[in-house]
């Protein structure tokens, strides 16, 4: 019976590991580079589909809206956006919260108001399984 020859590593699968440490640490820093230069956040307030304001997020200061018989009152705080008021009969608007990440809406559908918050996506979700 013939014994296997011992195996030592030599130098290009040194270099193989190093590569893929390498390529390992930059798919892992991505987000964190993605997010120092995401734009800033923009609020766009539309009614029927139809755009109505848009401003950055920094420099908006709320507004009210009316559209089909409600009243919307939007406010914004410490960098996040909600619907303070509404006279519509489900208040899903209102219970929804304050949204403050790209791609975040509130809707109020009697109405036909969304409120979205646009920008340069730096939001990443990441799926460990």
């Amino acid at each position: 019976m013939n014994r296997s020859p011992k195996l030592k590593p030599t130098l290009w699968d040194a270099l193989v590991v190093l590569a893929v440490l390498a390529l390992a640490g930059l798919l892992a820093a991505r987000p964190l580079f993605a997010a120092k230069t995401a734009g800033e956040l923009t609020v766009s307030v539309s009614i029927d589909g139809e755009t109505v304001e848009r401003c950055a997020l920094s420099s908006y200061e709320g507004g009210v809206y009316e559209s089909r018989g409600y009243t919307l009152t939007v406010e914004e705080t410490d960098g996040a956006v909600y619907v303070a008021s509404s006279d519509c009969p489900n208040q899903d608007c209102v219970h929804s919260g304050a949204i403050s990440r790209v791609g975040q809406s509130i809707v109020c559908l009697p109405a036909r108001v969304a409120v979205t918050l646009e920008g340069a996506a730096s939001d990443y979700d990441l799926i460990a399984g």
